[in-house]
């Protein structure tokens, strides 16, 4: 084998080495765009939402592919002006608390004829639940979890909601798994302008992204 070969050899694997990069995975705090056919936020504008108006709220806006609640004096949020299933749907979405010590994501969703709201991060920042099963708020009831969120971090929320049973995980930890029953639900009067959907944070500034509603084969 002449030298010129062995050269060739050589810088011919240096180029394959210098072109081929290691596998990159990506982090979940990374956006992922998708043309999925359920997405009810376009990550560019508030198009099929409004501007909840609760009074004292916050700053509303979208900013890099998420929509910004900012801190207002109580609840801030948006609520959904269209078609919106009342059973048997799962709504996903991103979360995050950027600024505050309350609930960063409060869903206000419809179980049949009767509102909800699950509370994530309420009461002080730790609460989980839902408000209200028979009167009793998100802090009061069985399904009363506590957590611990740490700011600038984002958390994947999936809720459930049937005729019979609503469910809901934070990543991959289950926190509320309720059957009906005979209960009665209800919501507090705060986020009554919420309905029939919509998400509001309370004295807090969160970051919501990648919304999705999906109807339930039951």
């Amino acid at each position: 084998m002449t030298n010129r070969v062995i050269v060739t050899i050589i810088v011919l694997s240096l180029l394959s080495c210098k072109g081929r990069q290691p596998d990159q995975k990506k982090s979940y705090n990374e956006v992922v765009e998708t043309s999925d056919s359920s997405l009810i936020f376009d990550g560019k504008s508030l198009d099929g939402w409004e501007i909840t108006n609760f009074g004292p709220q916050g700053p509303v806006y979208v900013s890099d592919g998420e929509i910004i609640l900012g801190m207002g004096d109580g609840c801030t949020g948006i609520t959904w002006k269209r078609d919106f299933p009342t059973s048997n749907y799962e709504v996903t979405l991103d979360a995050m608390r950027v600024n505050g010590n309350d609930f960063f994501c409060g869903i206000t969703f419809p179980v049949g004829k009767d509102p909800c709201t699950l509370i994530i991060g309420g009461w002080g920042g730790t609460t989980v639940g839902l408000s209200s099963i028979d009167g009793m708020d998100a802090s009061e009831n069985s399904t009363t979890t506590l957590m611990k969120f740490e700011k600038e971090h984002w958390y994947h929320i999936c809720l459930s909601v049937t005729e019979t049973q609503i469910k809901a995980m934070i990543d991959s930890i289950k926190v509320v798994d309720f059957t009906i029953g005979n209960n009665k639900l209800s919501i507090r009067p705060e986020v009554e302008l919420s309905k029939p959907f919509g998400i509001a944070s309370w004295n807090t500034t969160a970051a919501i992204r990648n919304i999705r509603v999906k109807r339930i084969e039951i």
